[in-house]
């Protein structure tokens, strides 16, 4: 037998498991007969007794049977619904142990995906919350119903059973306060929960918001078809109930997705949006804008990118990927120009908006692609000393990594919501940038999300 080949793991065996680290998803990562073993809920330093769900070419996965010895790091779940519902997979983790296993997370991306050397790069602590819970923002829950009654909540883990969620550790009170009511606002006036497999019914979803800063809400009921029944009854009743609520609005979405939002939205009551404070900045918030879950992390966030940057008010700065101008509009006192770009029309209306509002007028926004206009843009002569990105978790474009290392900005700040394609990217770039330091930062706590800030300086 060749020596490279290993014993195949078959669905069903069971055997012991020590774990050695966690996962990029929030599972437990053991090897047995040196193939990877996936182990969702399990803690690095367990030893547990697993069966295996599902073999694939590269891994296994496999679910607790038994643990045989547990991790002292273990804390008290919040949630009734932990185990199944799935949307924070790392609760039972005592906070500081998250930090380190998030810091560690990060340092497996780089191993495994770069030829940096580990022990040369400055890879900094995790920076956390004082209080880990209750810090998001907005609430997407779907609705269904069962036995007469409405629910309102999140798909179980691997599953399509719909979790009925009155109370959600890691959301706003006052989202969570919304949800309950509207959802027995529904229920009395018997309006039609929208059924996926019979595709019947009108109510989808239940959209909750909240300004953190400024205590106002938004609720919008996402409907498959424009006509809503009882609508004046519907938002009287909700007015009346929460008085915070400043913003109704309606988004149709007909379509068989898992998108939650349609094209269309219709304003039902109150204002379009919302009123938001980041530090001192003040922004609008309409039904579909994007914008960070984590208010009270975002501030910590951009704060990291403000020092990373490094500004002295001689500097030119591309924002890509620049969405509603939040990062760029943060470093605005201390750059000469700022030239933003993004690929939704939307969210570069309300940038030009919010530059306006804050009296920035040294920041140009334009909708595309960084690696459109940049070479345009250093073809006219006009080259930034700064790059800030902050791509989605599928990472930066292939052109625009090339176009980086083509115009050679003197700094790259990268805003990642991802290890795995930041470090990636980070490769590609290594051979004209120089990873001056990452910066991890929570902004999920309770899951295995992680965010970074890396400085890159050219060589």
């Amino acid at each position: 037998m060749n020596k490279e080949q290993t014993v195949k793991i078959e669905p069903k065996q069971t055997f012991p498991l020590t774990i050695k680290r966690l996962g990029i998803n929030g599972e437990g990562v053991g090897y047995f007969k040196k193939q990877v073993v996936f182990v969702p809920g399990a803690l690095p330093g367990e030893e547990v007794v697993v069966e295996v769900t599902k073999v694939l070419p590269k891994y296994a996965e496999a679910r607790i049977k038994k643990k045989l010895i547990e991790t002292h790091h273990l804390d008290k779940t919040l949630c009734p619904v932990y185990e199944q519902c799935g949307g924070c997979q790392l609760q039972h983790l005592r906070y500081d142990q998250q930090l380190r296993e998030k810091r560690d997370i990060v340092i497996q991306s780089i191993e495994r995906h770069t030829k940096l050397p580990i022990d040369k790069l400055d890879i900094r602590e995790t920076i956390g919350m004082d209080d880990p819970w209750g810090y998001r923002n907005k609430s997407s829950f779907q609705v269904g119903e069962k036995d007469g009654k409405v629910l309102a909540g999140l798909y179980g883990m691997n599953s399509h059973q719909l979790i009925d969620l009155d109370q959600c550790a890691v959301q706003h009170t006052l989202t969570n306060e919304a949800s309950v009511v509207v959802k027995r606002i529904l229920s009395d006036l018997h309006i039609p929960i929208y059924n996926e497999k019979t595709r019947k019914g009108i109510v989808r979803t239940i959209v909750t918001r909240v300004g953190v800063e400024t205590g106002e809400l938004q609720i919008v009921l996402v409907t498959s078809q424009k006509d809503l029944p009882k609508k004046e009854v519907l938002i009287r009743e909700i007015q009346k109930s929460l008085p915070q609520v400043k913003s109704i609005m309606q988004n149709i979405n007909g379509q068989k997705t898992s998108l939650i939002f349609g094209k269309e939205t219709s304003h039902l009551a109150g204002k379009e949006f919302i009123q938001e404070t980041l530090g001192d900045l003040q922004f609008e918030l309409s039904a579909r804008t994007f914008f960070q879950l984590n208010p009270v992390q975002t501030v910590k966030l951009y704060d990291e990118v403000k020092k990373a940057a490094g500004l002295t008010g001689k500097e030119k700065l591309v924002d890509a990927y620049c969405g509603v101008g939040t990062i760029g509009l943060w470093l605005a006192k201390q750059a000469a120009e700022i030239r933003g770009m993004d690929v939704i029309p939307e969210s570069i209306e309300d940038a030009k908006k919010n530059a306006k509002r804050h009296g920035v007028s040294h920041a140009t926004y334009v909708t595309g692609k960084a690696e459109e206009w940049m070479p345009k843009w250093a073809k006219e002569g006009w080259k930034p000393e700064v790059v800030v990105v902050d791509p989605p978790r599928i990472g930066c474009d292939d052109q625009l990594l090339k176009t980086i290392l083509k115009v050679k900005p003197q700094k790259m700040v990268y805003v990642s919501c991802n290890p795995s394609t930041l470090a990636k990217d980070i490769q590609t770039l290594s051979p004209k940038y120089e990873v001056k330091y990452i910066q991890p930062i929570d902004m999920f706590p309770q899951t295995a999300h992680i965010e970074t800030v890396v400085l890159l300086e050219k060589k």
